[in-house]
């Protein structure tokens, strides 16, 4: 299993805004492409989000599920990469000083990948997942909070 961690300056709360907004899914993960659909019940667990992953024109559609919804600490996912495979996805969240650690797992659950040797898909995981954290800080921290001064304090 692939672990990668990243400190984010910002509440966890902006983390999970970033998550539950199913149509930013290929703003920060590394590999989706574009979005098709949301699931108007996302990011409940049994929802889904369909995607495409790939680079055009070698596009492949297909899904990723919510399995487990529960802000601000905790989101996993089941990411399909057919003909691949599908992987669980966990995304824990732990506040930390003024901002938060953000931990993400990944494993093949099925398919092709889950019979690779651990250290071929882990070295291609933690580079993956390292970049894919990078994009979520940017949009977590971007959707932040920029100051705690009252607005009278500002004027």
């Amino acid at each position: 299993m692939s672990r990668n961690v990243r400190r984010m300056n910002c509440p966890p709360e902006a983390v999970f805004r970033v998550l539950a907004d199913g149509w930013l899914y290929p703003g920060w993960v590394v590999g989706a492409s574009r979005m098709r659909d949301v699931d108007a019940a996302w990011p409940q667990a049994g929802s889904t989000l369909h995607h495409s992953v790939g680079v055009w024109p070698a596009l492949l559609d297909d899904t990723t599920s919510a399995v487990t919804w529960d802000p601000p600490r905790r989101m996993v996912m089941t990411a399909r990469g057919w003909p691949i495979g599908e992987a669980r996805v966990t995304i824990d969240v732990k506040p930390f000083g003024a901002g938060c650690l953000v931990r993400i797992q990944e494993e093949a659950v099925s398919g092709p990948a889950k019979a690779l040797p651990y250290v071929l898909t882990d070295a291609l995981l933690q580079w993956r997942n390292a970049e894919t954290l990078h994009r979520l800080a940017y949009l977590a921290e971007g959707s932040a909070p920029m100051s705690t001064a009252s607005d009278s304090e500002i004027t």
